[in-house]
């Protein structure tokens, strides 16, 4: 089912309109849960208040990327039930991804904060689009759906090493975009 037949569903109050995206998106929303929180049954309640809040998201907002819009959802959630989980722990994966991504934020503030403000997400999509196709892809999937570098080297076919360094560079760029831009 297309996604603007799902979200038609979701207009028209229609139950089925869960399943539908359930059926199509539950593995692209676990896939990010489980980066964040690395227990299922987190990752799958996290899941479940998603499907919750597209329900009550829509029909008042009209997702103009659907599959974007489902994982800003459960990401938020997931980054929510991390904090909440993890006082005292820390989960290496998120913890270094976000310390990676620090360096690049001239700020004081806690980088979790930071990201959800507007204006540095559209200097991060102004830069992005700056950057070639492959690199994009890379700093996407180790920074907002939190692959593994070996995971990432692994879907692309590249050295670990490929991975580590594109990541290096992107952030070299990034700080100096945002420095450039008055961050």
């Amino acid at each position: 089912m297309e996604d603007n037949e799902i979200i038609g569903l979701y207009w028209e109050r229609s139950e089925s309109a869960v399943s539908e995206t359930d059926a199509k998106y539950k593995k692209l929303c676990l896939h990010v849960a489980d980066n964040i929180l690395s227990d299922r049954s987190d990752s799958e309640e996290c899941l479940n208040d998603t499907y919750l809040a597209v329900w009550n998201s829509i029909p008042s907002e009209r997702p103009r990327y659907f599959p974007a819009f489902l994982c800003r959802i459960i990401r938020n959630l997931a980054l929510k039930r991390y904090r909440y989980n993890t006082a005292g722990k820390r989960n290496p994966e998120v913890t270094v991804s976000m310390d990676e991504l620090e360096e690049c934020v001239p700020s004081g503030e806690n980088v979790e904060r930071i990201c959800d403000a507007r204006e540095l997400g559209r200097l991060i999509s102004d830069f992005l689009r700056e950057q070639s196709r492959k690199n994009r892809v890379i700093f996407v999937r180790r920074y907002w759906y939190y692959d593994s570098v070996k995971e990432i080297a692994e879907r692309y076919s590249l050295s670990e090493n490929s991975v580590k360094q594109s990541l290096f560079r992107m952030r070299e760029k990034l700080k100096r975009f945002l420095s450039e831009e008055g961050l």
